[in-house]
């Protein structure tokens, strides 16, 4: 009786042990694929008790949630011959538990590494300057490369995005040279255009100013008034260029020359070959006053010649330096030395 019982109790707790091991739990975000003697069963398994068949049936678990799968840094060359590091991340969820299940052994591993072979031939095909300033476009093209194959495989890829791109430093300090030197064209630029502005300004203002001569006295009234305001102890006027024109107006301009002074001009000038100099010794020996009147007529340059072939000098009166008339003794006499005329020897 007693082996009775025994015998029993491990019937009871076999039977037992078995109906709980038929009893699985799915939970919210998962779907149960299940396996009848290793053949596919065609309706999945939802949330909640799923019974299945003791020793016959298999049930594989599938996430429906969202996975996050970092792309390790990739390195590479860009189009135009600049070495990079880009990583990525990628969020993909799936779909289709069955193809899962069945298409592909893990696709986890699958999917990161079609996501390294897409980032490589995004970094190929870009130039640096998209992968700084234009990565939404690499994203969604990046998107598009994984999601091709992953879409076969009961999973969609709902987000791709390009972390960080990691520049040689050299490289750096060449970028920040140029992110100078266009800080600094601009800057130019902004100058240029308001020295074009003021300048404008400053034309409107002179023509007020010049169809109203008082607004310049008060400009210039207020602009020692500013001066005056700082406690200066020197106070610097603006001489006008008007009064200038008019003490060079009111000099004259004609000097005085040596020979109607009586001077000797001094040898500074006289080896300078000064015009004035010049043109009243001209003056002289050609026997002119001040008001350029001839004193005498013209003589020939054409000497008279005698009988016997000699020359005869004009019979023109001799000139003193100071333009009068006198004979030979008087000349002597007070130690004036003539004047050769142009056209005697």
């Amino acid at each position: 009786m007693t082996v009775l019982w025994v015998v029993l109790l491990i019937v009871g707790l076999t039977v037992l042990v078995g109906g709980l091991s038929c009893v699985r739990v799915v939970q919210q975000f998962e779907r149960g694929v299940v396996f009848r003697f290793g053949r596919l069963q065609p309706q999945t398994r939802g949330p909640g008790l799923a019974v299945l068949m003791p020793l016959s049936d298999r049930m594989h678990k599938v996430s429906l949630q969202v996975v996050t799968l970092p792309i390790p840094a990739q390195d590479g060359i860009t189009s135009d011959n600049v070495t990079v590091r880009v990583d990525a991340v990628v969020y993909y969820r799936v779909v289709d538990p069955v193809r899962v299940s069945v298409d592909v052994q893990d696709y986890g591993s699958a999917i990161l590494q079609v996501a390294q072979a897409s980032l490589r031939s995004i970094i190929g095909k870009s130039e640096l300057d998209d992968l700084l300033s234009n990565r939404e476009r690499l994203n969604q093209g990046l998107e598009l490369m994984i999601d091709n194959p992953a879409v076969g495989w009961g999973v969609h890829i709902d987000r791709v995005e390009i972390k960080d791109v990691v520049l040689p430093e050299s490289m750096k300090r060449s970028m920040s040279r140029q992110a100078e030197a266009e800080r600094e064209r601009r800057s130019r630029v902004i100058t240029a255009e308001g020295e074009l502005q003021a300048s404008k300004q400053l034309a409107e203002a002179a023509e007020v100013m010049t169809s109203h001569p008082a607004a310049l006295q008060l400009r210039l009234l207020q602009t020692v008034v500013e001066v005056a305001a700082e406690k200066n102890s020197t106070l610097v006027l603006p001489f006008p260029v008007e009064l200038l024109r008019f003490l060079e107006r009111s000099t004259p301009s004609a000097r005085p020359s040596a020979a109607q002074n009586g001077d000797r001009p001094p040898a500074g000038d006289a080896e300078r070959g000064d015009a004035g100099e010049v043109g009243a010794r001209q003056a002289v020996a050609r026997g002119d006053d001040e008001q350029r009147r001839t004193l005498h007529p013209p003589v020939h340059d054409e000497p008279h010649r005698r009988d016997d072939g000699e020359r005869d000098r004009p019979a023109e009166p001799r000139l003193a330096a100071d333009g009068g008339e006198h004979d030979e003794g008087d000349q002597h006499e007070r130690g004036d030395h003539p004047l050769t005329l142009p056209g005697a020897r």
